[in-house]
Protein backbone atom coordinates (compact mmCIF):
# COMPACT_ATOMS: atom_id res chain seq x y z
CA UNK A 1 0.00 0.00 0.00
CA UNK A 2 1.42 3.41 -0.82
CA UNK A 3 4.30 2.24 -3.18
CA UNK A 4 3.06 4.25 -6.16
CA UNK A 5 2.86 7.38 -4.14
CA UNK A 6 6.24 6.97 -2.20
CA UNK A 7 7.60 6.51 -5.88
CA UNK A 8 5.80 10.22 -6.63
CA UNK A 9 7.45 11.76 -3.32
CA UNK A 10 11.15 10.48 -4.36
CA UNK A 11 11.01 11.70 -7.41
CA UNK A 12 10.41 14.89 -5.79
CA UNK A 13 12.67 15.07 -3.53
CA UNK A 14 15.45 14.12 -6.12
CA UNK A 15 13.67 16.75 -8.29
CA UNK A 16 15.28 19.28 -5.56
CA UNK A 17 19.08 18.03 -6.18
CA UNK A 18 21.56 16.03 -5.12
CA UNK A 19 23.63 18.80 -3.39
CA UNK A 20 25.95 19.23 -6.17
CA UNK A 21 23.91 21.48 -8.68
CA UNK A 22 23.21 25.17 -7.84
CA UNK A 23 19.03 25.04 -8.43
CA UNK A 24 16.62 22.46 -8.26
CA UNK A 25 15.06 21.26 -11.43
CA UNK A 26 11.94 23.41 -11.32
CA UNK A 27 10.02 22.63 -14.58
CA UNK A 28 9.93 18.96 -12.93
CA UNK A 29 8.97 19.92 -9.45
CA UNK A 30 6.16 22.45 -10.76
CA UNK A 31 5.07 19.27 -13.08
CA UNK A 32 4.55 16.93 -10.24
CA UNK A 33 1.86 19.75 -8.80
CA UNK A 34 -1.64 19.70 -9.59
CA UNK A 35 -2.78 22.68 -10.55
CA UNK A 36 -4.56 23.57 -7.68
CA UNK A 37 -1.90 22.27 -5.35
CA UNK A 38 -1.42 23.52 -1.90
CA UNK A 39 2.34 24.51 -0.19
CA UNK A 40 2.35 24.88 3.80
CA UNK A 41 5.56 26.38 4.02
CA UNK A 42 5.62 25.24 7.56
CA UNK A 43 3.60 24.33 10.56
CA UNK A 44 2.75 25.75 12.68
CA UNK A 45 2.25 29.48 11.30
CA UNK A 46 3.99 29.57 7.92
CA UNK A 47 2.31 30.98 4.79
CA UNK A 48 0.08 29.10 2.59
CA UNK A 49 0.61 28.63 -1.17
CA UNK A 50 -1.78 27.98 -3.34
CA UNK A 51 -1.76 26.89 -7.15
CA UNK A 52 1.82 26.38 -8.98
CA UNK A 53 2.06 29.74 -10.02
CA UNK A 54 2.26 30.77 -6.40
CA UNK A 55 4.84 27.74 -5.54
CA UNK A 56 6.67 28.70 -8.36
CA UNK A 57 7.29 31.98 -7.12
CA UNK A 58 8.22 30.97 -3.84
CA UNK A 59 10.61 28.26 -4.98
CA UNK A 60 12.40 31.28 -7.28
CA UNK A 61 12.31 33.46 -4.10
CA UNK A 62 14.04 30.48 -1.86
CA UNK A 63 16.56 30.28 -5.00
CA UNK A 64 17.58 34.28 -4.20
CA UNK A 65 18.89 32.66 -0.88
CA UNK A 66 19.47 28.71 -1.30
CA UNK A 67 21.26 27.14 -3.71
CA UNK A 68 22.98 22.95 -3.83
CA UNK A 69 20.17 21.24 -2.18
CA UNK A 70 19.35 18.31 -1.23
CA UNK A 71 16.49 16.58 0.44
CA UNK A 72 17.11 13.75 2.55
CA UNK A 73 14.74 11.30 3.53
CA UNK A 74 15.55 9.41 7.10
CA UNK A 75 12.16 8.02 6.76
CA UNK A 76 8.98 7.27 4.60
CA UNK A 77 5.72 6.08 5.32
CA UNK A 78 2.90 5.69 3.42
CA UNK A 79 -1.05 4.64 2.51
CA UNK A 80 -2.77 4.82 -0.50
CA UNK A 81 -3.61 8.93 -0.27
CA UNK A 82 -0.63 10.40 1.85
CA UNK A 83 3.46 10.21 1.98
CA UNK A 84 5.12 11.11 5.47
CA UNK A 85 8.85 11.71 5.12
CA UNK A 86 11.36 12.80 8.06
CA UNK A 87 14.31 14.29 6.60
CA UNK A 88 17.70 16.05 6.97
CA UNK A 89 17.68 18.59 4.01
CA UNK A 90 21.20 20.25 3.12
CA UNK A 91 21.36 23.72 1.10
CA UNK A 92 24.32 26.46 1.09
CA UNK A 93 23.13 30.18 1.93
CA UNK A 94 24.89 32.48 2.54
CA UNK A 95 28.16 30.34 2.07
CA UNK A 96 27.44 28.20 4.83
CA UNK A 97 25.72 24.84 4.96
CA UNK A 98 22.63 24.55 6.57
CA UNK A 99 21.19 21.34 7.95
CA UNK A 100 18.06 21.04 7.81
CA UNK A 101 15.41 18.58 10.16
CA UNK A 102 11.97 18.07 9.25
CA UNK A 103 8.82 16.04 8.65
CA UNK A 104 6.52 16.82 5.69
CA UNK A 105 3.17 14.73 4.57
CA UNK A 106 2.40 14.97 0.76
CA UNK A 107 -1.26 14.21 -0.25
CA UNK A 108 -0.98 12.25 -4.13
CA UNK A 109 -4.27 12.94 -6.05
CA UNK A 110 -6.03 10.25 -8.15
CA UNK A 111 -3.77 11.19 -11.02
CA UNK A 112 -0.15 10.84 -9.26
CA UNK A 113 0.34 14.38 -8.43
CA UNK A 114 1.23 16.35 -5.46
CA UNK A 115 -2.21 18.04 -4.34
CA UNK A 116 -0.84 19.02 -0.75
CA UNK A 117 2.79 19.44 0.89
CA UNK A 118 2.93 20.52 4.50
CA UNK A 119 6.29 20.71 6.26
CA UNK A 120 6.67 20.22 10.19
CA UNK A 121 9.75 22.14 11.76
CA UNK A 122 10.97 24.83 13.49
CA UNK A 123 12.25 27.81 11.14
CA UNK A 124 14.19 29.31 13.35
CA UNK A 125 16.72 26.18 13.54
CA UNK A 126 17.58 27.62 9.80
CA UNK A 127 18.32 31.43 11.22
CA UNK A 128 20.28 30.04 14.46
CA UNK A 129 22.72 28.06 11.81
CA UNK A 130 23.61 31.49 9.94
CA UNK A 131 23.94 33.45 13.05
CA UNK A 132 26.61 31.01 14.48
CA UNK A 133 28.18 30.43 11.11
CA UNK A 134 28.45 34.10 11.27
CA UNK A 135 29.57 34.73 14.64
CA UNK A 136 32.31 32.36 13.91
CA UNK A 137 33.89 33.92 10.59
CA UNK A 138 34.85 36.63 12.37
CA UNK A 139 36.70 37.72 15.54
CA UNK A 140 34.40 39.56 17.82
CA UNK A 141 37.24 42.11 18.51
CA UNK A 142 37.25 43.09 14.66
CA UNK A 143 41.04 41.88 14.23
CA UNK A 144 42.01 38.76 12.36
CA UNK A 145 43.90 35.79 13.68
Amino acid sequence: MGAAEEAVVSAFMSAWGDGTQAEPDVDTILSMFTEDAVWQLWVPGGPTLRGRDAIRADIRRQLGFATHMRCGPFAVVSNDRQVFTERLDRFTSQGVQIDHHLVAVFDISDDGRIAAWREYFDPEDVNRQLRVAGANAAPKDGRSS
